[in-house]
Formats: C-alpha cells, structure tokens, sequence
C-alpha cells in the first residue's frame, strides 16, 4: 500500500493498517529503522487483548450457530 504525503508532511495510514494494529484515534505510534534499513511503525500505547467476551460483544458474528458461539465464550477455538 502506498500513501501520498501531504505538504506538511502528514500520511493517512490505511485502514488495513490500522485495524490490524488497532489504530483508533488518539493511538500513538512510534515509527523505528530495522536494521536492514526499513521503516517499521509500531502502536506504543497498545491496550491488551481483548477478552474472549469483548470480542464478542455486539455481535454473535454472520452465522455462527448457538453450539459455535458458547464453544467460543468457552475458550475453543473454531477451524
């Protein structure tokens, strides 16, 4: 994914990116050089996991069944 940096210097970063780092506004964000010379961008105020109940929270997920969905509140893990 590319971006087009702005005049002052500001970039969007893509959503992608940011829900897979969990990226909301106010995060903060620290940007390091690896040693191959890459830019790595890393959340620094990273909350912990959510529970097994929170991410359940809202929704039951498109058609899980009622076995799946006390399977997942127990802990197991779905394949």
């Amino acid at each position: 994914m590319s971006v087009v940096v702005t005049t002052k210097g500001k970039v969007t970063i893509p959503k992608p990116i940011r829900d897979l780092l969990g990226i909301v506004p106010g995060s903060r964000v620290d940007f390091r050089r690896a040693a191959d010379g890459t830019i790595v961008l890393t959340r620094v105020d990273k909350r912990p996991d959510a529970t097994r109940f929170a991410r359940l929270r809202g929704h039951a997920g498109a058609g899980l069944t009622t076995d799946a969905i006390m399977a997942l509140m127990r802990g197991a893990t779905l394949s």
